[in-house]
């Protein structure tokens, strides 16, 4: 049977697969094999009818089999293993390190051990050699100890030497980097590591540079290395792991998420490196291993969006909400993608094949627009892009299903019961209605009709003509009830009886404790990650002004053939790509985990998001030809981190280069680009001043181009954008865009009293935007000096001593100029004035 999709389920996101294969007999021949749940990696080639030839690699999980083209580590992922994400965190001018960490390894080792090889050893003297290297952490000579750091990294890398296929590498990788926690290693990286961030003279003799390299990074980019292959691999839950094992990881979560280093939580250490090179102090640092190292941190501590789920249900459960209409992440990954509609020569071209296509049994495969074909509405010059003529809507147009395009369809895929998605057929979302609604509703109804309006009653229907009493029971039967709104009644009744509220009951969760470490300084977290995100971005220029994030990847001699160039072009292209994907994950997961926390949390980032101008900034981002970055192919497979140290490596040739690799699409960027428009949801829903802000900006057609990439998930979040600024944009734009105003219709979340399709909307007044920020600002400084300011107290609740003998008996200390004139200020003040003694007893 072959599958037209299969999602990957993951802690982050969940984003749809290309695969074309059997997935019975893969079952099958993989139950006989006997293969391990975790550990077992196959390559194969599939040939489906001569329809798919394409190398596939697929991982067993715990849950399900999932098949992945071979670039697909690049999905938010936990639970594929460490080497998936491993590869993006070395550059290729870092290949020959592999071989020097070995080297360092080797020549310790063989010291202590002739005449066995590491994977020979027992568990003792494995653990006794792991020992005898973090002793060699403290040395005093920076030489020697960068020796053996080097040597700590081969063991984190899965000592490789002595390893025959990438699954034996996995495997060495996970018992060496348990072994290194066990003894007590990543404590002292951590102080190695705010060692060499507090080294001066490194910094000093950075700033003073030209040009900065490699070279001026090594020390922290191999303890970043070791602490990043450390939090990424114990992540991953293993069914094999042992008792030990499982109860290292949770210990290890417990403490990477709280103050025990240097007092703050290692996220908070990492964001002041990305502030101090931001600010020009460190531009030595390797920018893209800490933020690398900060997602995956943020990621294992507080967890992705799956446990944002279940942390959701749990909450609404202690609240005593109604539990949610449905699973967003099961709703989402069963949407289909729709595509732009074909030109005439392409619908010629359609029929034709379909009517080759009748005796044979194959269903169409596709993602994303231009599979395997050019994209028609691809322009060689962007600027044509730019006029985009809204005369004609040619953005969606609905897929068609395969028995409508008269192709035989597969059998369908048998699920688990808990697995099945069930909701009635149409419209994928419940409605969603707010009390907010309901009271406009009945508002305007009582002033229509009686003439007369009763405030924020919703229960009072006396004279209203029958249909509205349907109405309202139908709003009343979809009203939601979100945990922000719980937690905003809460903090108002805070803010108004601060003395009969008694004590708020703050659970000291990962979040909580991240909020309390960043808050001194969120504003310029904030502002140093927009800044990085803007020098990464593929539409910045070059500026003399804008900050060098090429440190870790540029080498100490430029290149000097053609060769040597376009593989650094082709490395500095991927190191940017990585950075984007890292700070939009960031980003991302920070919102969406305040706003479970404490919605003023999540108000706070988000605000100062706005004022550095992210909003632009994401636009601008998306002002590109999207579908040539969603197919870009920054990467050189045989050089990615294990096939490079387990293969022999092929002759690179600049033929090889130019082609790429075989996979028609780029997951990393598709990633970066779901990653900002989710964030660009965040920040401007139900937020009116920041929606003028999408239309003052013209991202209408802008978000119109975006949906040319054929992904569900994306386009939802784009016709979520175009949706909520569509009321502003005139009746001409909605008369020529109806195809995209339908597509908003059929994948978007409906609000049964929203005229968004309209331009009625009671909130949208223009004079209260900046009222609007006011207001929440106020708030947002309200619940931070009241939850986390200590020292600042309001004088008007401090208690009072009302005891004459006890105010009386206080030790009041004297100012000594006071004392020297004591004599003076009791002649002035107290013998010349004279005193009214019956008044005084009065």
């Amino acid at each position: 049977m072959v599958v037209d999709r299969l999602l990957t389920v993951n802690r982050g996101l969940c984003y749809p697969t290309k695969v074309g294969v059997n997935l019975s007999v893969i079952k099958e021949k993989t139950r006989r094999a006997s293969l391990s749940l975790q550990t077992s990696s196959l390559s194969m080639q599939i040939q489906t009818s001569g329809l798919l030839n394409c190398q596939v690699r697929y991982f067993w999980t715990t849950s399900f089999i999932i098949f992945l083209n071979s670039d697909l580590y690049d999905i938010f992922s936990c639970e594929f293993g460490a080497y998936l994400s491993s590869p993006e965190l070395y550059s290729y001018t870092e290949g020959p390190e592999f071989l020097l960490n070995r080297k360092c390894f080797e020549e310790e080792f063989r010291i202590h051990v002739s005449d066995k090889k590491w994977t020979e050893l027992d568990v003792a003297q494995h653990r006794a050699h792991a020992m005898r290297l973090l002793d060699g952490l403290e040395v005093i000579t920076r030489e020697k100890r960068l020796k053996v750091a080097r040597a700590i990294l081969y063991m984190a890398q899965g000592t490789f030497a002595e390893c025959s296929s990438e699954a034996q590498v996995q495997h060495w990788m996970r018992y060496n980097i348990f072994l290194l926690l066990d003894v007590g290693t990543f404590t002292a990286l951590v102080e190695l590591l705010n060692m060499e961030v507090d080294n001066s003279a490194a910094c000093s003799s950075a700033v003073r540079k030209p040009a900065i390299s490699l070279a001026d990074s090594t020390d922290l980019r191999v303890l970043l290395n070791i602490m990043y292959l450390m939090v990424e691999t114990i992540q991953q839950e293993d069914p094999a792991d042992s008792p030990e094992w499982r109860a290292t990881r949770e210990t290890f979560k417990t403490e990477l998420g709280s103050p025990l280093y240097n007092n703050e939580p290692i996220s908070v250490m990492l964001f002041g490196m990305v502030t101090k090179f931001c600010s020009g102090h460190a531009p030595h640092f390797p920018m893209k291993k800490v933020l690398l190292l900060l997602w995956k941190s943020i990621l294992f501590t507080l967890g992705g969006f799956e446990q944002l789920q279940t942390i959701k249900v749990h909450k609404r459960e202690q609240l005593r909400l109604p539990p949610l209409p449905e699973d967003s992440i099961r709703v989402i990954r069963s949407m289909r993608a729709a595509s732009p509609p074909a030109s005439a020569s392409d619908l010629i071209e359609q029929q034709q094949k379909r009517a080759r296509r009748e005796h044979k049994s194959l269903t169409k495969q596709d993602n994303l627009d231009a599979f395997n074909e050019k994209d028609p509405y691809k322009s060689d010059d962007p600027r044509e892009d730019e006029d985009d003529n809204d005369d004609n809507d040619n953005s969606m147009e609905v897929e068609p299903f395969p028995m409508e395009r008269d192709e035989v369809m597969p059998p369908p895929i048998p699920h688990p019961p808990s697995e099945r998605v069930n909701f009635p057929k149409g419209l994928p979302w419940a409605p969603k209605v707010r009390e907010k609604d309901i009271e406009h509703f009945l508002e305007s109804s009582r002033s229509k009709f009686i003439g007369y309006t009763l405030g924020n009653d919703t229960d009072t229907v006396v004279g209203l003509p029958r249909p509205i009493h349907e109405s309202i029971r139908t709003l009343k039967q979809h009203k939601y009830i979100s945990i922000a709104e719980i937690q905003i009644a809460k903090e108002d009744e805070f803010q108004k009886t601060p003395l009969s509220g008694g004590e708020e009951d703050v659970e000291m969760c990962s979040t909580e404790l991240l909020y309390q470490g960043i808050l001194p300084s969120l504003p310029q977290y904030m502002i140093a990650l927009l800044k990085i995100l803007l020098a990464a971005a593929p539409t910045s220029k070059a500026k003399t002004d804008s900050i060098n994030i090429l440190a870790d990847v540029l080498p100490e001699e430029m290149p000097t053939t053609v060769l040597q160039s376009m593989k650094l072009g082709v490395d500095v292209n991927r190191h940017k790509e990585i950075i984007v994907k890292a700070i939009s994950a960031i980003l991302l997961l920070l919102l969406k985990h305040f706003k479970l926390n404490h919605i003023y949390q999540f108000e706070y980032m988000a605000q100062h998001l706005v004022f550095a101008n992210c909003i632009p900034l994401i636009l601008k981002f998306f002002n590109q030809n999207i579908m040539s970055y969603i197919t870009a192919k920054n990467s050189i497979s045989v050089l990615d981190f294990p096939y490079c140290v387990v293969h022999e490596l092929p002759e690179l040739t600049a033929e090889s280069l130019e082609a790429g690799d075989i996979n028609q699409f780029c997951w990393r960027n598709l990633f970066s680009c779901i990653n900002l428009l989710r964030i660009l949801n965040k920040l401007t829903k139900w937020k009116h001043s920041r929606t003028m802000m999408l239309v003052v900006f013209k991202s209408a057609p802008i978000l119109k181009r975006a949906l040319k990439v054929k992904q569900a998930m994306m386009q939802l979040y784009v016709l979520k954008l175009l949706k909520v600024q569509t009321k502003y944009l005139g009746r001409q734009w909605r008369k020529s865009n109806m195809k995209t105003m339908s597509a908003i219709y059929q994948k978007v979340r409906h609000r049964l009293n929203d005229d968004w399709a309209y331009g009625n909307d009671l909130d949208a007044r223009p004079w209260d935007f900046q009222a609007e920020e006011c207001a929440l600002r106020a708030n947002i400084e309200r619940f931070n000096s009241r939850r986390y300011d200590n020292n600042q107290s309001n004088p008007d609740f401090l208690p009072v001593d009302n005891c004459l003998q006890s105010v009386l008996g206080q030790r009041v200390d004297l100012p000594e100029d006071f004392q020297m004139n004591y004599d003076l200020w009791l002649e002035r003040e107290v013998f010349s004035k004279p005193i009214s003694w019956e008044e005084l007893l009065q």
